[in-house]
């Protein structure tokens, strides 16, 4: 997962569009199961409702149905800002659902006691939102996969009994309870008490074995993170263990243990994340083997959607002084997240090193605003200096589910930010033709928070500037929009700002570009009859 979303689009989910019925058919059943809400005779018996979901989940995922997976569902939740509780309206389960790509949703009921369990279900269609009639199964509590597989093949009736070899691939029903307590404990102590008993009460639960690694590693005992995934056993899970075993190695500075365990994995077969975690490690130990940069533009194109790779890369071009191909990559990771408040630092230093002062004072400043770590960082350190340390991590291998959930976030959240922007636009560009310059400036600053590269409300500021007798600071608002889109508008009022600053030859080549592109622009000739002689 990528480690940042943008804040700006918090209320995405209202602006989801639920998948066709045709291309949920086309994609198969894909079932996602919320946590229930729970009601047992046990105290503090909360996760009893995460069980059942994870629970039913398992079983469709061991007959080979497409489920949505935990780590899907709480990824979206954290981006849309829903609450982890069980007590969701169905119109939030709806939408949530549509992110991760469910055709179907199950919500319900779990009921315990020391010795039985009874699950309540009803699913409700996404597509039409149709919510079925409840399901109730019942059983022993040691019976729990058995009773979690009747109730998937109610949600998908086409959904495998489960065969002899699935049933003995089950692990002991209180090793995964323990397991699945783990997952909801806010406690790292507890948290990793719980999974080192999982793993003594059912060793092949490897689910355990991944868990304990993230909480280790959140710790920062990655020495013991490494030796939880070392005993990874099963065939289709090595590959994920042997990644998060090399990525062990590069947080404890074990540098050739890490590129051989990444390296390997890569000639194997070729994954965005690896070629990133490839290339921190010759980030932090330039001077051997192939250069960061080249690592981090193979992981650009192995996934041109995720903002963090490309903000590696321009970060490892401005490590390496290398500041015109440091801004281009970090224009392209704040255009994929506008509000990583990193990215446009660190843009703003390039852009300076590169002689654009002006440009780059200005991504400063909007890093500055979206976050309180840069403020004053100019006054504490070296002029234009950039923090170590900033590169990215990967932790997921082979990660195509959240690659999708991330897309399908990121696609609605930009959808969502264009609505606000174009929102805060029309009643700049309104407030600007009643000149109410104050009110007009307030709004039109809101949509260039929100799209930095905005070329009409850069244009609108810079008008409003030069009509209150800001020509300097007109001159450096309608450069930014003449660089966004180069448009006759923004040079030739990037010309009558040099004019009113008296740079009649700054002008003079603006409106001369403005001809060249178009020799019939009355405005532009009438513009340069007027200018003074050269």
């Amino acid at each position: 997962m990528t480690r940042r979303g943008a804040g700006a689009v918090a209320i995405v989910a209202l602006a989801l569009a639920v998948p066709s019925p045709a291309s949920a058919q086309a994609a198969g059943p894909r079932p996602l199961v919320m946590p229930f809400q729970a009601s047992s005779s046990e105290p503090r018996g909360d996760w009893l409702g995460e069980l059942a979901s994870v629970a039913i989940t398992r079983e469709f995922r061991a007959a080979g149905v497409s489920a949505i997976g935990r780590e899907d569902r709480l990824q979206a939740m954290e981006r849309l800002r829903v609450p982890d509780v069980p007590l969701l309206s169905h119109a939030t389960v709806i939408r949530l659902a549509s992110v991760v790509g469910a055709t179907v949703v199950a919500v319900g009921r779990v009921e315990a006691t020391a010795a039985e369990l009874v699950l309540r279900a009803r699913t409700i269609r996404v597509d039409t939102g149709f919510m079925a009639e409840e399901i109730v199964e019942r059983g022993a509590r040691r019976d729990l996969f058995a009773i979690a597989a009747r109730v998937g093949r109610r949600i998908v009736p086409e959904m495998a009994s489960p065969n002899a070899a699935a049933v003995a691939a089950r692990p002991p029903v209180a090793a995964f309870e323990l397991f699945v307590r783990s997952l909801t404990a806010a406690n790292p102590a507890t948290r990793i008490s719980l999974l080192t008993e999982a793993i003594a009460q059912g060793p092949a639960l490897d689910d355990a074995r991944f868990a304990l690694w993230d909480a280790y590693t959140e710790q920062g005992e990655h020495q013991r993170a490494r030796t939880a995934v070392h005993a990874v056993s099963a065939l289709a899970d090595t590959r994920r263990a042997a990644f998060l075993e090399a990525v062990s190695e590069l947080h404890l500075g074990r540098f050739q243990e890490a590129w051989t365990g990444f390296s390997t994995l890569q000639k194997d077969h070729a994954d965005a994340a690896l070629a990133n975690d490839m290339g921190v490690v010759q980030l932090r130990r330039p001077g051997s083997g192939p250069k960061a940069t080249d690592l981090f533009r193979e992981a650009t194109v192995l996934d041109p959607n995720d903002a963090d790779l490309f903000f590696n890369l321009g970060y490892a071009h401005w490590i390496a002084r290398e500041y015109p191909q440091a801004v281009a990559a970090l224009r392209d990771a704040v255009r994929r997240s506008p509000a990583d408040e990193d990215a446009h630092y660190v843009l703003g230093a390039a852009l300076q090193a590169a002689g654009s002062a002006d440009e780059g004072a200005r991504e400063k400043d909007l890093a500055r605003r979206l976050s309180s770590v840069y403020s004053g960082l100019d006054a504490r350190r070296t002029a234009n200096s950039v923090p170590r340390g900033l590169e990215r991590l990967k932790t997921a291998i082979d990660a195509t589910s959240l690659t999708r959930v991330e897309s399908a976030l990121s696609a609605a959240g930009q959808r969502e930010q264009r609505e606000l922007v174009s929102f805060y636009l029309t009643n700049g560009r309104r407030l600007y033709q009643a000149e109410r310059d104050a009110d007009a400036l307030a709004e039109l600053r809101r949509a260039v928070f929100l799209s930095p590269y905005e070329d009409e409300a850069h244009l609108l500021i810079g008008r409003i500037l030069l009509r209150g007798g800001r020509p300097r600071e007109a001159i450096d608002t309608l450069k930014i929009s003449v660089w966004s889109r180069d448009t006759p508008a923004a040079r030739l009022a990037l010309a009558e700002a040099y004019v009113a600053a008296r740079e009649y030859a700054a002008a003079r080549t603006e409106v001369q570009a403005v001809l060249t592109a178009d020799p019939g622009n009355a405005a532009a000739a009438a513009m340069l009859a007027g200018l003074p002689p050269p």
